[in-house]
């Protein structure tokens, strides 16, 4: 019986290796929403403009992996006392390999009969309970790209000073 050479077996191991899926390989990166602020709010039921909620989003998003990651979009559902209330997104998010990221993004949510009295509560300075359901879309170059999620990218709860005065 003929031994095969360590190299043979190591370029073996690391062809299998790389049929494994990314998801068993990469680890995800974490998301913290660093403060979101209500900037405007229209109700539905008025004449004019479309009722939206106007917000903005700070995010740090913190990557574990020895290599740097890009994102070509960072989205999902934000959630307001557990009813959902809109789409959010960050595209194009690129952080350092075990480095960290800041991400503004400045959000236009319409805003619906269902989803006002969330918005209202916010926008009265009440305390409400937040999450963001999502997912990542993560750019290997020519590897292409890959889907990661769902999952609860980041929680909290959020409070700020009233912007409507009833």
């Amino acid at each position: 019986m003929r031994l095969l050479p360590a190299a043979v077996l190591g370029t073996a191991a690391l062809s299998l290796s790389a049929c494994a899926p990314l998801q068993q390989i990469l680890q995800v990166p974490r998301v913290d929403v660093q403060n979101v602020y209500l900037q405007s709010l229209t109700l539905p039921g008025g004449f004019g403009n479309a009722p939206v909620a106007n917000l903005t989003l700070n995010l740090r998003v913190t990557n574990p992996n020895p290599l740097p990651l890009r994102l070509a979009n960072l989205a999902g559902t934000l959630v307001i006392d557990g009813a959902e209330v809109g789409q959010v997104s960050f595209p194009n998010v690129a952080i350092p390999a075990s480095g960290v990221a800041e991400q503004r993004a400045d959000v236009s949510i319409p805003v619906t009969l269902n989803t006002a009295a969330s918005f209202l509560k916010v926008a009265r300075g009440q305390l409400v309970t937040y999450r963001v359901d999502g997912g990542f879309t993560a750019d290997f170059g020519p590897l292409g790209l890959q889907d990661f999620g769902p999952f609860t990218l980041a929680q909290g709860q959020w409070k700020q000073a009233p912007i409507l005065p009833f």
